[in-house]
């Protein structure tokens, strides 16, 4: 096997509009909404920083300079924090700007995700990457991202990460096809569908926002052609991919939360501020009242 080639990118697509949080994403990014006390963009950052990543690409389209701004460092702002002796609060956002070095790619059509990835070609360049949903969340002992790496040490082939869902909601999500590997948790991709119809796969690993990508995806998905809605499918050139080298499928450690959805977003809320030491015990608290109250769980 030739020599490994170290992962030291990501690429983060946030040029989506948002529509399912619409009228609050009308002015204000998705990836910005808060989960407790920091946006959503965040924890995805932080992920790949804990991951040992070095360089992150956004994928951006107008209207989203505020998450590129979430990550400057602001001099007015640390001046004002500085004046009132708000220490412990500069420390942290002077942490958060010099988080990784970003790099910001705008794409001008909304021609999907796969379009989306295809812009960071002449950043990423010939070597192996990360692709990293902006609103999928994944809470993990170690980071998801880091997972990955370590199983594409292994095997130097690209991964996508995937999660067992009911067979009734299969028809939502990208879904794999294979056979358990010697790895632990992976599985050789045979087959990708995107969304199939009811009782056309057997399967139920679907893909969630996470991919480890060998360069090759670049030239595939430059020749993919428009699906549904007329964008370009990441599913389809990953199933080209699959058929050129070797694909892996792997079942992560750790709990994924949809933060795009709305249930989803909430579900997150609930779990992350029930981890954080400020108050989980205040609100945990807050919460068997509300289901004493409503008759909506029994008393301890």
């Amino acid at each position: 096997m030739s020599s490994m080639r170290k992962i030291r990118k990501a690429v983060i697509p946030v040029a989506g509009m948002g529509t399912r949080f619409l009228p609050a994403t009308k002015a204000i990014p998705k990836e910005m909404l808060t989960i407790v006390d920091r946006p959503t963009i965040q924890y995805i950052v932080e992920e790949v920083v804990a991951s040992g990543i070095e360089e992150v690409i956004l994928i951006t389209s107008e209207g989203k300079s505020a998450i590129e701004n979430h990550f400057d460092y602001d001099f007015k702002l640390d001046t004002v924090l500085k004046e009132k002796n708000k220490t412990q609060l500069r420390a942290e956002l002077k942490q958060i700007s010099s988080l990784i070095d970003i790099v910001s790619v705008r794409q001008k059509e909304p021609l999907g995700l796969g379009h989306a990835i295809w812009m960071a070609r002449n950043v990423v360049g010939n070597e192996p990457f990360l692709v990293l949903l902006g609103d999928d969340l994944v809470k993990s002992e170690v980071p998801c991202c880091r997972q990955m790496i370590n199983l594409y040490e292994e095997v130097q082939e690209s991964i996508v990460a995937i999660q067992r869902v009911p067979m009734d909601q299969t028809h939502q999500y990208g879904i794999v096809e294979g056979n358990p590997s010697e790895q632990s948790g992976a599985h050789l991709v045979d087959r990708m569908i995107e969304k199939p119809a009811p009782g056309t796969s057997s399967s139920n690993m679907a893909i969630i926002g996470r991919y480890l990508l060998m360069p090759e995806i670049f030239e595939l998905l430059g020749k993919t052609t428009p699906g549904h809605g007329g964008e370009i499918q990441l599913t389809d050139a990953l199933q080209a991919l699959s058929k050129t080298r070797g694909m892996y499928a792997y079942e992560f450690e750790g709990k994924r939360y949809d933060a795009g959805d709305k249930l989803g977003y909430l579900k997150a809320i609930v779990d992350y501020a029930l981890e954080n030491p400020d108050f989980n015990g205040s609100f945990l608290d807050h919460l068997k009242t509300i289901c004493a109250q409503n008759d909506l769980c029994k008393r301890d």
